[in-house]
């Protein structure tokens, strides 16, 4: 999905954690690049940089904002989602907790594998074998299918916890992201307009965040019984959601359009 700019040709995308490295383009040559260390002392305008570039910004040489790549690619938003369909079928057919936890983490593990054969980077695939870990002993622990859930819920509301605090610092994380890609730098802090509105972006993100929550925690306390809908919910509001939630705080944060300069006659 890509979404043209309305002010600014260099404007970006938002984040995701990264499959690959950044686009390279035109756009590209005018990013903040955070200084190698050892180098200098970083700002706190390259920290953010820094990153921003890591949370796997994207945007094309037209200035268009990448979704999908920002997303990981259909390869990130697979191996983001494969896991849990596979231990959800796996269960709902055989109901052998063991087995469906098994399945989910080779499905985790071939992510890896592909990676590996592919020579890209293994960060993703990994941070998903450990999660897919984590739930997998959770729920051999306690026996209990819907406790595969549970680090999803803690992972969700320490991303609002951290985004709460950030708005209240004033330091929002929707413009150090979206700022740094849009040109901005810091100076959006020094605008008391730009800075309610990437206040009001990452809302948007926290309300998406917290949206899951109240769906999905009901669920679980269903336990066994509200196991399929637990599941399915925690799919369609994983990746798909999420990316619509960015999108739309992307265009809530964007900037107004200035006014062209009248150009000056001689006679």
């Amino acid at each position: 999905m890509t979404v043209a700019n309305g002010s600014d040709p260099k404007d970006g995308n938002p984040p995701q954690p990264p499959s690959e490295g950044t686009s390279a383009g035109p756009a590209a040559d005018h990013r903040r690049v955070a200084p190698e260390p050892g180098t200098a002392n970083p700002t706190v305008a390259d920290l953010a940089a820094g990153y921003a570039q890591k949370a796997g910004l994207h945007r094309n040489s037209a200035g268009h904002v990448d979704m999908l790549k920002s997303a990981g690619g259909i390869q990130g938003i697979a191996e983001s989602i494969l896991p849990g369909l596979v231990f959800l079928v796996a269960f709902t057919i055989t109901r052998d907790l063991t087995l469906s936890l098994v399945g989910a983490l080779a499905a985790a593990a071939v992510f890896t594998v592909v990676r590996l054969v592919q020579k890209r980077p293994l960060t993703q695939a990994l941070a998903g074998v450990v999660g897919v870990g984590i739930s997998a002993w959770l729920a051999n622990s306690t026996g209990k299918a819907e406790d595969f859930y549970v680090l999803g819920f803690l992972t969700n509301a320490a991303y609002i916890a951290g985004m709460v605090l950030s708005i209240i610092l004033k330091w929002p994380l929707a413009g150090l992201l979206f700022g740094f890609v849009r040109n901005e730098g810091l100076d959006w802090r020094k605008d008391p307009e730009r800075l309610r509105v990437y206040q009001l972006g990452t809302w948007i993100v926290v309300a998406v965040l917290a949206l899951r929550l109240v769906v999905q925690v009901p669920l679980y306390l269903m336990g066994e019984e509200g196991l399929t809908a637990l599941a399915t919910t925690r799919l369609l509001m994983g990746a798909p959601l999420y990316i619509l939630g960015l999108w739309v705080a992307w265009l809530v944060t964007k900037p107004a359009p200035q006014p062209s300069k009248p150009s000056s006659s001689t006679d």
